[in-house]
């Protein structure tokens, strides 16, 4: 996982940087533009910046790892641990895949590339995932579960005006290696977080305001409704880092009106990351509201 800052110390990107060979990188990341970044900053370096146009896709879940042992033609790759990079073949394709998600589930990444069959691809992963109940979904399934992990979106959570300390990514800055950008500016800002996570009763709305006392100290930066906890959940960034977990505040929502609500600490469960590591097996049942 790594952050690329500009020199100012403000965010651009987060992503998995993936090793393929001893001089063969990706990055791998969502919104933001990288390769415009990476090929600004390569002036005076011995290094190729491309675009490969790959296409990322993701199998999570409690059964992801099943999935991908009955999907491989060769069976589990071993190692594959958190954050491992391995290639197998789905039905002779061979394929890049990863121990990572947008979704803190257990589960892999899967990168399509230009030489593969996509649409046989998939037919192939979807019928070795029937067995245990593969399904698709999209973005707002793993928008729910994102949000209840604290994994952050590049642009709503964070962007050029915050700084990685600014929303709780201090801990992927490390000032005692060599020079990277950046590194200057952040050595002389804050290094408390102002991004929180946020509980209501109805659904916040990404934009509005967070008041206390009719006064606004922050804003929404992510919504949704977890089935799961039964409530309104999001992310906020704070105009301050003074306010405590627990906070009483009054949140804007989707139906236009403010409602009480508390911040709270990210993740909002599974503080300590046993569901992506698998080590925690028993998963929440799904509870309509």
């Amino acid at each position: 996982y790594g952050l690329a800052c500009y020199e100012d110390g403000g965010l651009l990107v987060d992503g998995i940087l993936l090793r393929l060979s001893y001089d063969c990188f990706w990055y791998a990341q969502a919104d933001g533009d990288f390769y415009s970044w990476a090929r600004a900053h390569a002036v005076g370096y011995d290094v190729n910046i491309t675009d490969p146009k790959i296409f990322i896709s993701q199998v999570q879940g409690p059964n992801a790892l099943k999935v991908l042992e009955a999907a491989s033609d060769d069976g589990m790759p071993d190692p594959f641990g958190y954050f491992a990079l391995a290639r197998v073949n789905f039905g002779w394709q061979e394929v890049v895949v990863t121990r990572t998600g947008y979704t803190n589930e257990l589960g892999w990444r899967y990168y399509t590339e230009s030489q593969h069959d996509a649409e046989r691809l998939w037919t192939h992963l979807k019928k070795a995932g029937e067995p245990f109940g593969i399904e698709i979904f999209g973005l707002d399934s793993m928008h729910i579960r994102r949000i209840e992990a604290g994994i952050l979106n590049a642009g709503p959570d964070f962007n050029h005006m915050t700084t990685p300390y600014d929303v709780g990514l201090g801990i992927f800055i490390d000032q005692d290696k060599g020079d990277f950008i950046g590194k200057t500016a952040l050595a002389n800002v804050s290094r408390t977080a102002r991004l929180t996570g946020i509980l209501c009763q109805a659904q916040p709305h990404i934009g509005a305001e967070i008041r206390i006392n009719g006064q606004a100290i922050g804003k929404v930066t992510a919504d949704a409704i977890s089935p799961y906890l039964k409530q309104g959940i999001g992310i906020a960034l704070m105009n301050k880092s003074c306010y405590a977990f627990d906070t009483v505040v009054m949140i804007g929502c989707v139906d236009g009106e403010f409602h009480e609500g508390s911040l709270a600490e990210l993740p909002l469960y599974d503080k300590r990351g046993g569901i992506q590591r698998g080590k925690l097996v028993e998963f929440p049942k799904y509870s309509s509201l």
